[in-house]
């Protein structure tokens, strides 16, 4: 890469209450040309040099972002991280006294308590499914918002990658959204009344466990892998679509890695077969973190065009809309095209490390795409 190419950002990353702290680089890089798209992509695939791609690669001319860590990860102190964990114990003496702040990241055990608290106080509507465990045997709860009755239903979860926390989070802002509005707000009751909703909030539950206590990246499940000593496989390139092609990576260490087999992830496969025996789900919806985007099969332009135009409306944030391929670049054995491959026709994800403070404006603005999505869904039955 020449010079001009290549920019480079320091970051602090840190897992809160964790063990690991560690500095890092993120680089920028604009390939100009096809000879440098492939010489990346090269760099991409040589997995002892740990290169971790947030921004993938795709055309000349399109910015690539590359985290790169040091070679010695040495902890250190500072000011800042100190105040960071200060805040997240102040929120959290708070939450004991009653007061959940959905304006803050939580661990696994504090979502669980969160979502037991919504089915408590909402018992007419919200219910909690185990469909199925971790790898580590961790229950995949799943909430269901329904008013009784056989209906078709709404398909939505976050935090497939561990790392993206932002979407756990507004996961279950979500969950509080639509329980706390149901009977006051026109648009979620109709909704509830025609449709049911299944939410996941942590799709990847161990990865999201080790994210916090040891290492804040963190992007795989926690699975073994038979005769390697790396661990964990990219649980959004295991799905039954096109398994094993472009966008995946055979390298067992890779953070693309897209395991022995379609399927093979207990979370992934739980999931599979949640969706198979319910046999009514007409929409399939996903949340990412890390660039703003919403991306969706081909045919439902119009659709996507404007949730985005709604995203857009409360904060001024620009998000780019297309196809998968197009708007970011391949990835096989992913969600997206399982679900269309399986006949869900309305499937798509709304589109990594964020402050706190950041959590409720993206949780209010991605709250306005996901309602005309389901709105659009509910006026659209097939």
């Amino acid at each position: 890469m020449t010079r001009e190419s290549l920019h480079k950002k320091q970051y602090v990353s840190k897992a809160s209450f964790g063990v690991l702290s560690f500095q890092t680089q993120v680089f920028e890089i604009t390939p100009k040309n096809e000879e440098e798209v492939t010489n990346l992509r090269q760099l991409e695939r040589e997995a002892h040099l740990q290169l971790d791609f947030w921004k993938s690669l795709t055309i000349p001319g399109k910015k690539v972002h590359v985290r790169v860590p040091f070679t010695d990860f040495c902890p250190f102190s500072s000011t800042l991280l100190d105040k960071e964990n200060e805040e997240i114990l102040f929120h959290r003496t708070r939450e004991i006294k009653g007061n959940f702040n959905f304006g803050n990241y939580h661990n696994l055990e504090e979502i669980f308590q969160q979502m037991d608290h919504l089915v408590e106080q909402y018992p007419n509507l919200v219910s909690k499914l185990q469909i199925g465990h971790s790898f580590e045997n961790r229950p995949m709860n799943v909430l269901k918002f329904s008013t009784g009755g056989k209906k078709p239903a709404i398909w939505l979860d976050a935090g497939i990658h561990a790392r993206e926390w932002v979407t756990q989070a507004t996961a279950l802002w979500t969950a509080n959204k639509i329980a706390s509005d149901y009977g006051k707000d026109p648009s979620i009751t109709s909704l509830l009344d025609a449709m049911d909703i299944f939410l996941l909030p942590v799709t990847n539950p161990d990865g999201y466990v080790f994210s916090w206590i040891k290492n804040r990246m963190w992007r795989k499940t926690r699975s073994k892998v038979s005769g390697s000593i790396c661990v964990g496989v990219d649980p959004n390139r295991n799905w039954d679509a096109g398994f094993g092609g472009p966008g995946a990576s055979d390298n067992r260490c890779s953070d693309s890695y897209h395991g022995p087999s379609a399927n093979s992830e207990v979370e992934v496969k739980s999931i599979v077969d949640f969706i198979k025996s319910h046999g009514n789900i007409k929409a399939f919806i996903i949340l990412h973190s890390y660039s703003q985007l919403l991306m969706f099969p081909y045919g439902y332009k119009c659709m996507a065009q404007k949730a985005s135009e709604n995203l857009t409306s409360l904060y001024g944030t620009k998000y780019k809309v297309g196809p998968i391929c197009s708007v970011i670049y391949q990835a096989s054995g992913g969600r997206i095209d399982w679900s269309c491959d399986y006949g869900i026709k309305y499937s798509g994800c709304c589109g990594f490390l964020l402050p706190a403070s950041q959590i409720l404006p993206t949780a209010e603005e991605t709250w306005l795409g996901l309602k005309t999505i389901m709105e659009y869904v509910r006026d659209h039955p097939y």
